[in-house]
Formats: C-alpha cells, structure tokens, sequence
C-alpha cells in the first residue's frame, strides 16, 4: 500500500476513534483524602462503572489549589485532562493573589456542577458556648476576645466567617492554618473557641461527640443535623455560603466533548446508591449545564470579591 494511502487512512481512523479511547486524567488541586479528592473519586467512579471509561485520578496540591488548575487549564484541549475545581479556586483566589497563573473565566470550559458543600460553625464539645447566641453574645461582650480557626487565609471557611461576623456585628480573632488537620485538632480539645469548615469534614467529629455545632450556612436545615439552626434562621441574614464543586477542562476543549463529559456526569449524579453515599458524607449533589456552571463562576467572583476587599485580604 503506497504510504500517502497509509498516512491518510491512518489519520482518518485516529479522527473517526469515538471519545473517549484512552484514559482521562483528572486533576485534584488538594492532597489525597480531602473532600474535593473523595468527591472526585466517587463521581468519576460511577461514570467509569457506567461508561467503562477510565479515569485517572492525580492529586497536586499547592498554592490553594492553584497549580492543579493551573496544570489543567494549560493541558491539551483534546477532552483527556480535566480538573475539579471549587469555589475557593475558581472564585476567591483571584481576589488573593497577586498574581493568578490562569484566568478561570477565560481559561477554562466548564464543564458541570456535581455538588455543593454547606459550611457548619462548631466549637469544641466541652465548651461553655451552647448556642450560636451564647458565641455572639460572648463577642459582644469581649471583641476580640474569642477566636476561631481556619484551614488558611482566604479559604470559603474564612470568608464565611468574614460574612458571619459582619452580619452579626461583632469581632473575632483569625486564627489560620495550613489545612484542615491541625485546625480541627485545637478546635476539639478546646485550644480555639470557633472554626467553620464544609460539613464533610466535621460530620464524623460532630457524630462522635467530639463537636458541637452552632450554626449551618446554608438557606435550609441539613438533614444531617436537622437541630442545627441555620444563620438566617438566628437572625443572621446575608451570611449564606457554600463550597461547590465542579469539573472543568481547558479552554477550547471541543464542545461536543464538553456535552458529553455532561450528559455522562448528569446521568451518574442521578444514582441512587452516589446520592446517598455523598450525601452521607454531607454534600449535596448538584447538576448544571455547562452555561450555567460559568455563570455561577462569574456571579461567585463578584461576591467574594466584594467579601476579600471588605476583609483587607491579601496572599503574595
């Protein structure tokens, strides 16, 4: 066969090869563990399970997430990389740092919504503050005298504690750390007053006694802790927030592959058995259209934005 024909017959089977025909890798941007890598993990899992496609999860941490979004944004557009994303990357970071490696309205496609992660304010189980009025009422009495933890600046959690504070007109210590861990270890044995996280990193500490919580941030009462009061519901309006969480391939990615990497994600959120499991750990599944994912993204930058520059918030 003379090697013209070869080459376009070649070129003409690689073209035709249906999506996907290799493994698609998907970045995590925080360490082996954490919430965003079990939701990672479960999700791609069911599409795999359904789909027979194979995913390969590669945690890289570093910079608030940034350089495993950054990793993606600058991969090929080809449909086999992708990121799952967050709020605290994609929509507060921006506002952070002085310098952003990508741009998350221009430099990714998104792709689609799986789900949303409300926050609980909790403060250690032998505590003399009982409820979210006994800790506004100890802030009042004493600004600046209670503190409360964060995973590190800038996180959702600080700036939901950012919100809270202003909604409630009273004054706390920050207290930051480098990630989730330490914060929750001197939040239990009572070494910081208060901390905010997502509800899939505090349920288990909640369920074993170890955490009382205060205060939910979502609009409703979870239905793992039906008890809990929201913020709005203690008279703390506009203090509203979640994590939400997301998969995004780089911009240019084609937007049947785009479609497809939808549907297919739409029709495993859509499992019984995956609802449950993450909704056991205390997120919320959520679905979207690629457009109305981005218009979350941007809607989302223009509220943290306004939360960082109140706060006087800067990371270099």
């Amino acid at each position: 066969m003379p090697l013209a024909l070869t080459l376009v017959l070649w070129t003409t089977a690689s073209v035709a090869a249906p999506y996907p025909n290799k493994p698609i890798r998907v970045y995590v941007p925080f360490p082996p563990g954490g919430g965003t890598d079990v939701i990672a993990r479960e999700v791609t899992q069911a599409v795999a399970t359904s789909t027979k496609w194979v995913f390969v999860i590669e945690n890289k941490p570093g910079a608030g997430g940034n350089l495993g979004v950054d990793a993606a944004a600058k991969s090929a557009k080809d449909g086999y990389t992708l990121v799952l994303g967050q709020s605290s990357n994609l929509s507060i970071n921006p506002w952070l740092y002085a310098r952003m490696p990508y741009d998350p309205a221009k430099d990714l496609a998104p792709i689609g919504l799986v789900a949303r992660a409300p926050l609980v304010l909790v403060t250690s189980a032998d505590s003399k503050l009982k409820t979210i009025a006994d800790a506004v009422a100890a802030a009042k009495a004493q600004p600046g005298a209670l503190n409360y933890a964060s995973a590190g600046n800038g996180t959702v959690a600080h700036l939901a504690t950012e919100l809270f504070q202003k909604a409630a007109g009273v004054k706390l210590q920050h207290v930051p750390y480098k990630g989730v861990g330490q914060a929750l270890t001197d939040v239990v044995s009572g070494n910081v007053d208060l901390y905010m996280s997502t509800t899939p990193s505090l349920l288990g500490h909640i369920r074993q006694g170890k955490l009382r919580p205060l205060a939910v941030t979502s609009d409703k009462r979870l239905p793992e802790l039906p008890n809990v009061p929201t913020l709005a519901e203690s008279g703390f309006k506009g203090a509203e927030s979640a994590t939400w969480f997301g998969f995004l391939a780089p911009a240019g990615t084609p937007p049947e592959i785009v479609a497809r990497l939808n549907s297919e994600f739409t029709k495993a959120l859509q499992q019984p058995a995956l609802v449950k499991k993450l909704g056991d750990e205390g997120v919320a599944v959520t679905v979207s259209t690629p457009d109305q994912f981005s218009q979350l993204i941007r809607q989302d930058l223009t509220r943290w934005g306004k939360v960082v520059k109140d706060a006087g918030i800067k990371i270099d």
